[in-house]
């Protein structure tokens, strides 16, 4: 294995982990300003205030693209154990 074929896995493992992670951290972050824009407005400082709307909204992230999530995965998976007897050489 020469160091082409190391960075090209590293790529696609970093590449393969910001796809998954993508969704669940947009959602979680426009979240978690409109919570603190609402909270700055109205002066309420509850601290249960954001943790709630957060893990709705990342647990009904996971239901819908969740399906994608562990395909992509599982694709990346496959490319890597098909590319193994490859990289032995």
């Amino acid at each position: 294995m020469n160091d082409a074929q190391v960075i090209t896995l590293a790529q696609d493992a970093l590449w393969t982990t910001l796809l998954v992670s993508a969704p669940i951290l947009v959602v979680s972050l426009v979240i978690g300003m409109v919570v603190s824009v609402f909270q700055a407005m109205t002066q309420i400082n509850e601290v249960t205030m954001t943790f709630v709307p957060k893990i709705l909204g990342v647990f009904a992230v996971c239901a819908v693209v969740g399906p994608w999530m562990i395909g992509t995965m599982v694709n990346y998976t496959s490319r890597l154990l098909e590319s193994l007897p490859e990289l032995a050489r």
